[in-house]
């Protein structure tokens, strides 16, 4: 190990070198000896020893004959860095990568009341007359992400919120009743996904997946949105729809790991 160097006054030495042990095994060097440790790491043998049968006590090395192995226990170390995130940065390269391939807007919404509220978003044009930022929030009755949430409630919340709502128009096209609304979203829940066509603003497409966390309770939901003139509805459902859902995946399974992380 390197000494040279200054080092603050609350600088731990020993949990460098306990750091540096672990780092010494990787994908070339899954297993090493005690000898291979002290190399790689600059410790003495008797310290690579003492710091290698710690890591063994708590759980992240294992001792297979001479040699020593991580366990899977390490992974909480990584977890616990993704546990740590907000919703917003577990889903922003997702969303990025995405708009990346189909060259349209991307969010992810949470219900608030009832709104929708951005929590994430990758704009690739403007396609509203309003602009959209993390924060903005628009009635759920009229978005696709709006009715992917609202389908995932229990019926005690949707009750709730329908005897809330106002059921304002937005366009010619915005559902404006609690049937029409209740009829849709069984749709949604059936079908696993929300279309909706110029109901918040004519000349906007959009379509919703949700994202489910472990429990396979809703909890938030992502969508691409695309201008009329551009894209049909069919192409919505067709090109778009496949992709949005494969995105909706990898979130979930970086959601599940989150969390898992959180409960362990």
């Amino acid at each position: 190990m390197e000494s040279g160097s200054t080092r603050a006054a609350y600088h731990v030495q020993s949990l460098e070198r306990g750091l540096a042990v672990i780092k010494a095994f990787g994908a070339g060097t899954p297993q090493l000896t005690l000898s291979d440790v002290a190399k790689a790491t600059g410790l003495t043998r008797a310290a690579a020893r003492r710091f290698l049968l710690t890591l063994a006590d708590l759980g992240y090395v294992r001792a297979e004959g001479r040699y020593f192995r991580l366990t899977a226990r390490v992974l909480e170390l990584g977890y616990a860095y993704l546990s740590s995130l907000p919703l917003s940065d577990v889903v922003q390269p997702h969303l990025e990568r995405l708009s990346a391939e189909v060259h349209e807007s991307s969010s992810v919404s949470v219900l608030d009341g009832t709104d929708i509220v951005y929590v994430a978003r990758v704009a690739v044009s403007r396609i509203m007359t309003v602009s959209i930022d993390v924060g903005t929030r628009f009635p759920a009755h009229a978005t696709s992400m709006g009715h992917v949430l609202l389908a995932g409630l229990g019926e005690d919340e949707l009750a709730a919120y329908l005897d809330e709502a106002t059921f304002e128009r937005r366009t010619e096209r915005t559902i404006t009743s609690a049937s029409d609304l209740r009829a849709e979203l069984d749709r949604v829940r059936e079908q696993g996904w929300a279309l909706v066509d110029q109901e918040l603003e004519e000349g906007l497409r959009s379509v919703a997946v949700p994202l489910h966390d472990r429990d396979g309770k809703v909890v938030a939901a992502v969508n691409l949105s695309t201008h009329a003139s551009r894209t049909t509805s069919e192409t919505v459902l067709t090109e778009l729809l496949p992709r949005l859902r494969r995105t909706a995946e990898r979130i979930e399974a970086d959601l599940s790991v989150a969390v898992g992380a959180r409960v362990s």
